[in-house]
Protein backbone atom coordinates (compact mmCIF):
# COMPACT_ATOMS: atom_id res chain seq x y z
CA UNK A 1 0.00 0.00 0.00
CA UNK A 2 2.83 2.43 0.84
CA UNK A 3 4.36 1.85 -2.60
CA UNK A 4 1.07 2.76 -4.29
CA UNK A 5 0.75 5.93 -2.21
CA UNK A 6 4.29 7.00 -3.13
CA UNK A 7 3.52 6.43 -6.81
CA UNK A 8 0.40 8.59 -6.57
CA UNK A 9 2.33 11.37 -4.81
CA UNK A 10 5.12 11.26 -7.37
CA UNK A 11 2.70 11.23 -10.30
CA UNK A 12 0.76 14.21 -8.97
CA UNK A 13 3.91 16.21 -8.12
CA UNK A 14 1.64 18.53 -6.14
CA UNK A 15 -0.87 18.27 -3.33
CA UNK A 16 -3.33 15.39 -3.59
CA UNK A 17 -6.20 15.04 -1.18
CA UNK A 18 -6.57 12.14 1.21
CA UNK A 19 -9.99 11.53 -0.34
CA UNK A 20 -8.49 11.20 -3.83
CA UNK A 21 -5.87 8.76 -2.54
CA UNK A 22 -8.47 6.69 -0.68
CA UNK A 23 -10.72 6.56 -3.76
CA UNK A 24 -7.84 5.59 -6.04
CA UNK A 25 -6.68 2.80 -3.74
CA UNK A 26 -10.03 1.69 -2.34
CA UNK A 27 -9.12 2.24 1.30
CA UNK A 28 -10.34 4.56 4.05
CA UNK A 29 -8.87 8.00 4.65
CA UNK A 30 -7.81 6.77 8.08
CA UNK A 31 -5.79 4.03 6.38
CA UNK A 32 -4.20 6.60 4.06
CA UNK A 33 -3.20 8.72 7.07
CA UNK A 34 -1.73 5.67 8.79
CA UNK A 35 0.42 4.80 5.76
CA UNK A 36 1.50 8.43 5.28
CA UNK A 37 2.61 8.48 8.93
CA UNK A 38 4.62 5.28 8.38
CA UNK A 39 6.26 6.76 5.27
CA UNK A 40 7.30 9.84 7.22
CA UNK A 41 8.87 7.61 9.84
CA UNK A 42 10.84 5.89 7.06
CA UNK A 43 12.32 9.22 6.01
CA UNK A 44 9.94 10.48 3.33
CA UNK A 45 9.41 14.24 3.59
CA UNK A 46 5.68 14.74 3.03
CA UNK A 47 3.84 18.00 3.61
CA UNK A 48 0.23 17.71 4.80
CA UNK A 49 -2.46 20.37 5.09
CA UNK A 50 -6.07 19.84 6.08
CA UNK A 51 -7.59 21.41 2.97
CA UNK A 52 -4.90 20.53 0.45
CA UNK A 53 -3.93 16.96 1.29
CA UNK A 54 -0.43 15.55 0.91
CA UNK A 55 2.61 16.49 -1.17
CA UNK A 56 5.87 14.55 -1.50
CA UNK A 57 8.81 16.91 -0.99
CA UNK A 58 11.72 14.48 -0.94
CA UNK A 59 12.34 10.74 -0.89
CA UNK A 60 15.04 9.31 1.39
CA UNK A 61 18.25 7.74 0.11
CA UNK A 62 17.25 4.23 1.13
CA UNK A 63 17.19 0.93 -0.74
CA UNK A 64 13.63 -0.10 0.01
CA UNK A 65 11.20 -1.81 -2.35
CA UNK A 66 9.42 1.53 -2.84
CA UNK A 67 12.56 3.29 -4.05
CA UNK A 68 14.25 0.53 -6.03
CA UNK A 69 11.07 -0.43 -7.89
CA UNK A 70 11.16 2.91 -9.75
CA UNK A 71 14.06 1.54 -11.81
CA UNK A 72 13.37 -2.20 -11.57
CA UNK A 73 12.43 -4.21 -14.68
CA UNK A 74 12.57 -7.75 -13.28
CA UNK A 75 9.79 -10.31 -13.04
CA UNK A 76 11.29 -12.59 -10.37
CA UNK A 77 14.49 -11.17 -8.93
CA UNK A 78 13.86 -8.67 -6.09
CA UNK A 79 10.10 -8.77 -6.44
CA UNK A 80 10.26 -9.22 -2.67
CA UNK A 81 12.86 -7.12 -0.87
CA UNK A 82 13.34 -7.59 2.87
CA UNK A 83 14.89 -4.30 3.97
CA UNK A 84 16.87 -3.68 7.15
CA UNK A 85 18.39 -0.50 8.53
CA UNK A 86 21.16 -2.47 10.24
CA UNK A 87 21.99 -6.17 10.16
CA UNK A 88 24.96 -8.37 10.93
CA UNK A 89 25.15 -9.94 7.45
CA UNK A 90 22.69 -10.05 4.57
CA UNK A 91 24.06 -13.45 3.50
CA UNK A 92 23.50 -14.91 6.96
CA UNK A 93 19.91 -13.62 7.03
CA UNK A 94 19.28 -14.83 3.48
CA UNK A 95 20.42 -18.35 4.39
CA UNK A 96 18.11 -18.35 7.41
CA UNK A 97 15.19 -17.34 5.21
CA UNK A 98 16.12 -19.83 2.47
CA UNK A 99 16.14 -22.61 5.08
CA UNK A 100 12.59 -21.58 5.95
CA UNK A 101 11.43 -21.77 2.35
CA UNK A 102 11.88 -18.23 0.97
CA UNK A 103 11.15 -18.12 -2.76
CA UNK A 104 13.69 -17.72 -5.52
CA UNK A 105 14.41 -14.07 -6.19
CA UNK A 106 13.83 -12.93 -2.60
CA UNK A 107 16.39 -10.29 -1.73
CA UNK A 108 17.77 -9.20 1.62
CA UNK A 109 18.94 -5.58 1.68
CA UNK A 110 20.49 -3.60 4.50
CA UNK A 111 21.65 0.00 4.77
CA UNK A 112 24.48 -1.20 7.01
CA UNK A 113 26.21 -4.46 7.91
CA UNK A 114 27.94 -4.90 11.22
CA UNK A 115 29.47 -8.25 10.28
CA UNK A 116 29.79 -8.15 6.52
CA UNK A 117 31.96 -10.89 5.07
CA UNK A 118 34.04 -11.35 1.96
CA UNK A 119 35.87 -14.40 0.64
CA UNK A 120 37.72 -16.58 3.15
CA UNK A 121 35.84 -14.93 6.02
CA UNK A 122 37.47 -11.54 5.54
CA UNK A 123 35.65 -8.54 7.01
CA UNK A 124 33.75 -6.33 4.56
CA UNK A 125 33.36 -2.65 5.49
CA UNK A 126 29.66 -1.78 5.12
CA UNK A 127 28.85 1.72 6.44
CA UNK A 128 25.27 2.99 6.58
CA UNK A 129 23.68 4.55 3.47
CA UNK A 130 26.95 4.48 1.52
CA UNK A 131 26.91 1.19 -0.33
CA UNK A 132 24.77 -1.58 -1.74
CA UNK A 133 24.77 -4.53 0.64
CA UNK A 134 22.42 -7.20 -0.67
CA UNK A 135 21.90 -10.95 -0.96
CA UNK A 136 19.71 -12.80 -3.45
CA UNK A 137 18.16 -16.23 -2.83
CA UNK A 138 18.24 -18.59 -5.82
CA UNK A 139 17.02 -22.15 -6.31
CA UNK A 140 18.66 -23.24 -9.58
CA UNK A 141 18.03 -26.68 -11.02
CA UNK A 142 21.64 -27.37 -11.96
CA UNK A 143 24.42 -29.63 -10.80
CA UNK A 144 26.32 -28.21 -7.80
CA UNK A 145 29.48 -28.19 -9.92
CA UNK A 146 27.95 -25.43 -12.06
CA UNK A 147 27.49 -22.95 -9.23
CA UNK A 148 30.76 -21.08 -9.77
CA UNK A 149 29.15 -19.78 -12.96
CA UNK A 150 26.41 -18.10 -10.93
CA UNK A 151 29.13 -15.99 -9.31
CA UNK A 152 30.28 -15.09 -12.82
CA UNK A 153 26.72 -14.10 -13.72
CA UNK A 154 26.57 -11.77 -10.71
CA UNK A 155 29.94 -10.24 -11.62
CA UNK A 156 28.78 -9.68 -15.19
CA UNK A 157 25.59 -8.01 -13.93
CA UNK A 158 27.57 -5.53 -11.83
CA UNK A 159 29.92 -4.71 -14.70
CA UNK A 160 27.10 -4.23 -17.19
CA UNK A 161 25.16 -2.03 -14.75
CA UNK A 162 28.26 0.07 -14.17
CA UNK A 163 28.90 0.41 -17.87
CA UNK A 164 25.27 1.44 -18.39
CA UNK A 165 25.87 4.30 -15.94
CA UNK A 166 29.17 5.25 -17.56
CA UNK A 167 31.62 3.52 -15.19
CA UNK A 168 34.60 1.49 -16.40
CA UNK A 169 34.25 -1.71 -14.36
CA UNK A 170 35.92 -5.02 -15.06
CA UNK A 171 36.16 -8.41 -13.34
CA UNK A 172 39.28 -9.64 -11.60
CA UNK A 173 38.82 -13.37 -11.26
CA UNK A 174 37.08 -14.88 -9.45
CA UNK A 175 34.75 -12.39 -7.76
CA UNK A 176 36.19 -8.88 -7.54
CA UNK A 177 34.95 -5.90 -9.54
CA UNK A 178 37.68 -3.38 -10.26
CA UNK A 179 37.61 0.33 -11.14
CA UNK A 180 40.82 2.25 -11.84
CA UNK A 181 42.81 -0.66 -10.46
CA UNK A 182 40.99 -0.78 -7.12
CA UNK A 183 38.32 -3.11 -5.79
CA UNK A 184 34.88 -1.50 -5.57
CA UNK A 185 32.71 -4.63 -5.35
CA UNK A 186 32.91 -8.17 -4.04
CA UNK A 187 30.66 -11.18 -4.49
CA UNK A 188 30.19 -13.97 -1.96
CA UNK A 189 28.35 -17.10 -3.11
CA UNK A 190 27.16 -19.64 -0.54
CA UNK A 191 25.25 -22.84 -1.20
CA UNK A 192 23.22 -25.51 0.54
CA UNK A 193 23.32 -28.74 -1.45
CA UNK A 194 23.26 -32.49 -1.38
CA UNK A 195 25.34 -34.77 -3.60
CA UNK A 196 23.62 -33.97 -6.89
CA UNK A 197 21.01 -31.45 -5.83
CA UNK A 198 21.06 -27.80 -4.82
CA UNK A 199 18.72 -26.71 -2.06
CA UNK A 200 19.48 -23.04 -2.53
CA UNK A 201 22.19 -20.57 -3.42
CA UNK A 202 22.74 -17.17 -1.82
CA UNK A 203 24.55 -14.53 -3.86
CA UNK A 204 25.90 -11.70 -1.73
CA UNK A 205 26.87 -8.52 -3.56
CA UNK A 206 28.62 -5.64 -1.82
CA UNK A 207 29.25 -2.47 -3.80
CA UNK A 208 31.26 0.45 -2.41
CA UNK A 209 29.14 3.26 -3.83
CA UNK A 210 29.47 6.52 -1.89
CA UNK A 211 32.11 5.62 0.68
CA UNK A 212 34.77 8.21 1.55
CA UNK A 213 38.47 7.48 2.05
CA UNK A 214 38.03 7.66 5.83
CA UNK A 215 35.45 4.85 5.69
CA UNK A 216 38.16 2.32 4.78
CA UNK A 217 40.65 0.86 7.26
CA UNK A 218 44.21 2.12 6.71
CA UNK A 219 45.40 -1.23 5.38
CA UNK A 220 42.76 -1.28 2.61
CA UNK A 221 43.07 2.23 1.19
CA UNK A 222 45.64 1.20 -1.40
CA UNK A 223 43.53 -1.73 -2.62
CA UNK A 224 39.89 -0.73 -2.17
CA UNK A 225 37.88 2.28 -3.26
CA UNK A 226 34.36 3.46 -4.03
CA UNK A 227 32.66 4.76 -7.16
CA UNK A 228 32.36 8.19 -5.55
CA UNK A 229 36.08 8.35 -4.76
CA UNK A 230 37.01 7.30 -8.29
CA UNK A 231 34.57 9.63 -10.07
CA UNK A 232 34.30 12.50 -7.61
CA UNK A 233 30.52 12.35 -7.88
CA UNK A 234 27.67 11.18 -5.64
CA UNK A 235 26.02 8.08 -7.12
CA UNK A 236 22.31 7.23 -7.12
CA UNK A 237 22.38 3.96 -5.16
CA UNK A 238 18.78 3.10 -6.01
CA UNK A 239 19.34 3.34 -9.76
CA UNK A 240 22.62 1.40 -9.69
CA UNK A 241 21.11 -1.31 -7.50
CA UNK A 242 18.11 -1.77 -9.81
CA UNK A 243 20.31 -1.90 -12.91
CA UNK A 244 22.43 -4.62 -11.30
CA UNK A 245 19.29 -6.62 -10.57
CA UNK A 246 17.87 -6.06 -14.07
CA UNK A 247 21.05 -7.36 -15.70
CA UNK A 248 21.31 -10.18 -13.18
CA UNK A 249 17.88 -11.55 -14.05
CA UNK A 250 18.59 -11.42 -17.80
CA UNK A 251 21.99 -13.10 -17.42
CA UNK A 252 20.73 -15.63 -14.88
CA UNK A 253 17.87 -16.65 -17.20
CA UNK A 254 20.42 -17.11 -19.99
CA UNK A 255 22.65 -19.17 -17.70
CA UNK A 256 19.77 -21.45 -16.77
CA UNK A 257 19.17 -22.08 -20.48
CA UNK A 258 22.73 -22.68 -21.72
CA UNK A 259 24.79 -23.03 -18.48
CA UNK A 260 27.45 -20.58 -19.68
CA UNK A 261 29.22 -18.06 -17.50
CA UNK A 262 31.75 -15.37 -18.30
CA UNK A 263 33.13 -17.26 -21.28
CA UNK A 264 30.26 -15.76 -23.27
CA UNK A 265 30.77 -12.24 -21.89
CA UNK A 266 33.84 -10.07 -22.52
CA UNK A 267 34.22 -8.30 -19.16
CA UNK A 268 37.42 -9.80 -17.74
CA UNK A 269 40.93 -8.34 -17.91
Amino acid sequence: MKKEIIRLLEKKNDFISGEDISNALGVSRAAVWKHIKALKEEGYEIESFSRKGYKLIQSPDVLTQNEISKFLETSIIAQEIIHFDTIASTNTKAKEMADKGALQGTMIMSEEQLGGRGRLGREWTSPKHKGIWMSIILRPHVDPSEISKVTQVAAAAVVKAGQQMGYDFYVKWPNDIIMNGKKICGILTEMSAELNQINYVVIGIGVNVNLEIDDFPDDLREKASSIKIETGEQVNRQELCAKILNHFETLYDSFMKDKQGLEAIDICR
